[in-house]
């Protein structure tokens, strides 16, 4: 297992070092260029269309641009946000804390690109539902159905099946911590609710999706500005230092420069899902008039999850001054640090919000292997299959060692993003189009603007617009 895992890790180095880093950087920077810093100008509008979204009248058989947010942001929030972190400092110290920021500011024109792009090309179903993401715009956009059904493999073993296994692995962890639980019988519980929920479909998942992600969001944040304000008179430091260890002399000098950047660009992916091609296949269920205007929601999905929650989780084991070279596993060290805060109750409290967290990304997750399976097959057998997998993967992460878990997901994060960096800038252009539409349309006095695939004459395969 030890031969396996340093395989698994040689790789996963040579991939994200030489690869993956540099894609996202200079892809990130060249969205954000084209679209003319559409992350920071439109966040205003982002929030007024999450309000509408959260408002709108629903309509039987469709999702709700509100509902597709939350499926995208029940699989964004999860284990990354507290056990990632907590990992990503005890590799890469403070400064991966400032790496992680810049890919999230970053990012997010990657986010806006590729679910914009889901929406433009997303697919009615029988029911009145939509389906679609980075399978569905490579067989639509390029032709190449083989492209998008190497995609579909990918994302439904990597977050249908392996990122499943990493979150149930960590609420088991949490559990064991805060109670003393034992993991096979918190995997045999997490396992049976997991199959109940899913088995009922995308139209379940998003129920269940809209009422746990604002609540655990708004009470983890609650309780990390308790943390804040108890520490008020530390902050300015704070923040110095993940400045200074993201690139000061000594850390340039020590060699850990280069863990804090590439453990900080990791643990923000995992975290954020920014260009992975993950929450397209969220952003394409939403029914809206407009494809910009998911994109612009979605964006405020990576804003979210990195800037505020992945954050939160940062300050309250720095400011906590928790040892971080110690042998607590990522978990257990957040939840260390925030009892050594508000006392005992703390790491009780961190295990009921990773069971939240966890458990909401468990069934988000879920969802993209659903939207991509259904792309390769309309054979009902093989959905039936995989639900009983992801089963069957939740309860495996429940007893499996950490390390290896962890490092099988960012392998195959990493061959995703990949994938769906380059499709996305070879189809930028488009978003880049229907992003100018939107803008003539609000410039012209138009509150709700609607879409027509005939603005953009090269638009084909665009049916969901004619």
């Amino acid at each position: 297992m030890d031969l396996l895992n340093n395989l698994i890790q040689h790789f996963n180095n040579f991939l994200w070092t030489y690869i993956l880093i540099a894609m996202l950087l200079v892809l990130g920077v060249y969205f954000t260029w084209k679209t003319k810093f559409v992350q920071f100008r439109y966040l205003k509008e982002m929030f007024r269309l999450l309000g509408d979204g959260a408002t709108q009248e629903k309509v039987k058989g469709s999702i709700s641009s509100f509902q597709a947010f939350c499926i995208s942001t029940a699989s964004r929030v999860g284990t990354g946000n507290l056990a990632g972190i907590a990992l990503a400092l005890t590799v890469g110290g403070p400064g991966a804390i400032f790496w992680m920021w810049i890919i999230a500011l970053i990012g997010a024109a990657s986010s806006f690109v590729e679910s914009t792009l889901a929406q433009i090309y997303k697919t009615k179903q029988p029911d009145g539902s939509y389906v679609g993401g980075p399978a569905y715009y490579m067989e639509k956009a390029l032709g190449k159905r083989w492209l998008g059904i190497i995609f579909s493999i990918l994302i439904t073993i990597t977050f249908g099946l392996i990122f499943n296994s990493v979150q149930s692995n960590t609420i088991t962890l949490a559990m064991n911590e805060a109670f003393g639980t034992n993991n096979a019988l918190i995997g045999i519980l997490l396992t049976v609710i997991t199959l109940i929920i899913i088995f009922g479909g995308v139209h379940r998942v998003s129920k269940v999706s809209e009422v746990i992600v604002p609540v655990m969001a708004l009470a983890y944040i609650f309780v990390a500005l308790i943390v804040v304000v108890m520490n008020i008179t530390q902050i300015p430091s704070l923040i110095t230092l993940i400045v200074k260890s993201a690139f000061g002399a000594e850390q340039v000098v020590g060699g850990t420069m280069g863990a804090a950047l590439l453990t900080g660009i990791k643990r923000g992916l995992f975290s954020n899902e920014a260009g992975m091609g993950s929450a397209p296949n969220a952003a394409a269920t939403a029914t809206v008039t407009h494809p910009v205007k998911q994109g612009l929601i979605q964006t405020l999905g990576v804003f979210t999850d990195t800037i505020i929650i992945c954050t939160c989780t940062a300050f309250i084991i720095l400011l906590s001054g928790v040892d971080l070279n110690s042998n607590l596993e990522g978990i257990q060290l957040t939840q260390n640090a925030l009892s050594s805060q508000v006392g005992a109750w703390g790491s009780y409290f961190i295990a009921f919000c990773i069971l939240l967290f966890a458990f909401s990304s468990i069934v988000g997750n879920y969802y993209y292997g659903e939207a991509n399976i259904e792309f390769l097959t309309d054979k009902k057998i093989y959905l039936t299959l995989y639900r009983l997998f992801v089963g069957a993967m939740v309860f495996f992460g429940s007893i499996a060692n950490l390390n290896i878990v962890w490092n099988l997901a960012d392998v195959f994060m990493g061959l995703m993003a990949v994938l769906n960096l380059i499709v996305i800038a070879l189809l930028g252009k488009f978003a880049f189009r229907a992003l100018e539409d939107y803008r003539a349309q609000k410039k012209a006095g138009i509150k709700e603007p609607v879409f027509k695939a005939s603005s953009i004459p090269e638009l084909k395969n665009a049916d969901e617009w004619n």
